[in-house]
């Protein structure tokens, strides 16, 4: 593994080994809020059994929430490393992968988001990383396009699009650029309103709603994403579609969603610090990018909205919420 220096390339193995000798104690870090994210940490249990690690038998886990506050992050960071454990598994966005991998250059990390982890610098190819991390790659930050057209396609009649997107989230820019390309293509209005905390996100939906906003992109974000009861219910409130990226979205009573299985993220992000654990290299596992995608959609909530749906975008629905 290419560490920095010699001398941390040989001191890891036998940190390592020195915590499995009693029970490993990992770290888990995670951008968004711990209330909302149960479903998450679940996978990431899952997918640690799957290597034959279970918390509180043969495994310690140290939980760190930023609360939506992504400047946290590098304090939470720093704690985890503080507690000298054997890996940490950086979850919820590219931030922190980031505050992770500026923590340490030497303890095992293993990222889960959905942006481009060459572009950001977490690793210098997908098939061999090169260096302390490796992850699960979700490319949800790179469908907001996508998403777009969904949400054209099941409102083909509608007028501008509002889209909300946190300024704090490190792949803000690229996804402005891919939304404005999509708008672009689909030669549809839109507005695009920044929001960082639920007080942002009340005052963002009721300038929507005042420029007269007929449907939502709501953008790939993890604190969006642990706020998506509030979003929801706002979305309700002022009788706004909205389109998100995880399923939880549609199921909370978003009218849609488009991504991968969230889930099933964090459990690959589990297995594969279950394999580090057993002495596998970041290095030399490749990062894993997600193959499958869902498209979900809630027909009650169209339903409430008044909303007739073409058959079209419904022929290639994946799910249906009744």
């Amino acid at each position: 593994m290419a560490l920095a220096g010699g001398a941390a390339t040989a001191a890891w193995p036998r940190t390592l080994g020195a915590q499995q000798s009693a029970m490993p104690v990992i770290g888990f870090l995670h951008s968004g809020l711990k209330m909302q994210s149960a479903q998450a940490v679940d996978g990431f249990k899952r997918g640690l059994a799957e290597t034959g690690f279970v918390e509180g038998r043969n495994l310690e886990i140290q939980y760190r929430f930023a609360e939506g506050q992504y400047d946290r992050l590098p304090t939470l960071a720093g704690e985890l490393i503080s507690r000298r454990v054997a890996v940490i598994a950086a979850c919820g966005g590219i931030q922190t992968a980031l505050s992770a991998k500026s923590a340490s250059a030497t303890i095992p990390l293993v990222f889960g988001n959905g942006s481009d982890p060459v572009q950001f610098g977490l690793v210098k190819s997908l098939n061999r990383p090169a260096g302390n991390m490796t992850g699960v790659s979700y490319i949800t930050a790179t469908l907001e396009a996508k998403r777009l057209g969904l949400l054209s396609e099941l409102l083909p009649s509608a007028g501008i699009f509002g889209i909300l997107v946190n300024p704090r989230n490190d792949n803000a820019d690229n996804q402005l650029k891919d939304i404005a390309q999509g708008a672009l293509a689909l030669s549809r209005p839109i507005t695009i309103l920044k929001a960082s905390n639920e007080q942002e996100i009340e005052a963002a939906f009721q300038a929507f709603a005042q420029q007269g906003i007929s449907a939502l992109l709501v953008g790939s974000d993890p604190y969006f994403a642990s706020q998506r009861e509030h979003i929801v219910s706002l979305a309700a409130r002022y009788k706004m579609p909205a389109i998100s990226e995880w399923r939880e979205f549609a199921q909370a009573g978003g009218l849609a969603s488009y991504g991968t299985n969230l889930t099933d993220n964090y459990r690959l992000v589990g297995v594969y610090v279950g394999r580090i654990l057993k002495g596998e290299k970041p290095a030399e596992l490749p990062v894993v990018q997600a193959t499958k995608f869902e498209f979900v959609i809630n027909l009650k909530t169209a339903k409430s909205l008044g909303l007739t749906l073409p058959p079209g975008p419904l022929s290639t629905v994946d799910d249906v919420i009744e």
